[in-house]
């Protein structure tokens, strides 16, 4: 089977002497079938034509980032949307020092910016510049932000030199986006659940509650494994943040309706548990708003542990059940002790006394335990949460496998 067939890619290209390999890119992508649509760099128009690009990919070409007529039929954000995967071909080093400094001057780093999609990169420049401490410094910034590098090779190159810096033939990265669209469609065929933000327990009919979960490691949870090509529902308590379109949500308010709402979305192959749900639930809730009084005594009773409940019901049970335990002190010890109690596979961890991270912050730092003896536990080093989410589920992703 064609894996390439109907796919949309982005192509970016950049002004290097390269960029006229774009061009035989283009039309082996085309020749799999594939949708091709492009953005030249101004410098890029220095080397290949628009023309010629036009006529390849059979798409308009796009190049001004205020071009009126551009942003009327497909402004910067629906481009960066449109695509399945964005591709960087050839990725200069200039191109690579503003995209790891975050500039968005034109449209291709304003779509990349903007982009919600894996990003691949096919860096192609002087051996020198290659070698340069600021393009490793870059680079290494870019692979911790989840960009993919294709290349570059080793031979010799225009300027008459040898040495690493080469760009990747076109049937090579041709290669690359058939493994990697080979990979998602394999994941395709697998069924993530993630729940996620807090639960409210309602003491009366404008009361409750509640925990300072924003739910924001759930959400970019779930959008790593969309993103990857799981078919991915999303259990959400109460917040403010959007969903992407390919994720299915369900909102629920209280533990009871996100365990009902659990129940009837399995089974799953992988099931992560991001939600902070209520503890403890209002025996009796007041049918009448409670009116104030010098002091209120509520009887509270245990809400249902759903996570404990699926790791230990077998028909319900995925393949593989992640927990996550936010703790404010001996952080190892209780994540450990949780792991074995639920009878999960894993645990991820993390230390929500510190305000830096953990509740509301858009930054986390996690550590990962792991019931199978033959696999390490490991910490990942504070990063934004959708870095975090992405190590977790290509982590995922490879146990599955």
């Amino acid at each position: 089977m064609n894996n390439l067939s109907k796919k949309k890619i982005l192509l970016i290209i950049c002004g290097g002497i390269s960029a006229y390999k774009s061009l035989e890119l283009i039309r082996l992508l085309k020749k799999q079938d594939a949708k091709i649509k492009t953005i030249l760099t101004k410098s890029a128009k220095e080397f290949v034509t628009t023309l010629s690009v036009a006529s390849l990919s059979q798409e308009k070409v796009y190049d001004d980032l205020f071009n009126a007529e551009n942003e009327a039929e497909m402004d910067h954000i629906s481009l960066s949307r449109w695509a399945d995967v964005v591709l960087v071909a050839p990725a200069t080093a200039n191109t690579i020092s503003k995209l790891s400094a975050g500039s968005s001057e034109d449209l291709a780093s304003t779509v990349i910016l903007a982009s919600n999609k894996d990003i691949f990169l096919t860096p192609a420049m002087n051996v020198r510049m290659w070698e340069h401490p600021s393009t490793t410094e870059n680079l290494s910034k870019l692979k911790s932000y989840g960009y993919k590098i294709i290349g570059p090779e080793v031979g010799d190159m225009a300027c008459g030199e040898f040495g690493k810096g080469k760009m990747t033939e076109p049937k090579d990265i041709l290669h690359e986006m058939e493994i990697y669209f080979n990979k998602l469609n394999k994941n395709r065929k697998l069924k993530a659940l993630v729940t996620a933000g807090p639960t409210n327990e309602y003491i009366d009919p404008v009361r409750y509650i509640t925990n300072k979960s924003s739910g924001k490691q759930g959400y970019a949870l779930a959008k790593s494994l969309a993103k990857k090509g799981f078919q991915t529902t999303l259990i959400s308590g109460p917040t403010n943040l959007e969903v992407d379109h390919n994720i299915n949500l369900i909102e629920v308010e209280t533990a009871d309706e996100m365990f009902k709402a659990t129940r009837e979305n399995l089974p799953a192959d992988v099931a992560i548990f991001a939600a902070a749900v209520a503890d403890f639930k209002v025996i009796k809730k007041n049918n009448e708003k409670i009116k104030k009084r010098e002091h209120l005594y509520l009887e509270l009773e245990k809400n249902i542990d759903i996570l404990d409940y699926v790791s230990k019901h077998n028909s319900l049970r995925p393949k593989l059940v992640i927990g996550f335990a936010a703790e404010t002190e001996n952080v190892q010890e209780n994540a450990k002790k949780k792991l074995m109690e639920k009878n999960c596979d894993w645990i991820v961890a993390n230390d929500v006394s510190n305000k830096s991270i953990g509740f509301e912050s858009n930054f986390n730092e996690v550590s990962i335990f792991y019931k199978s003896k033959e696999i390490k536990n490991e910490k990942i080093a504070m990063k934004k949460k959708s870095e975090i989410s992405d190590k977790i589920i290509d982590r995922v992703i490879k146990q599955l496998n």
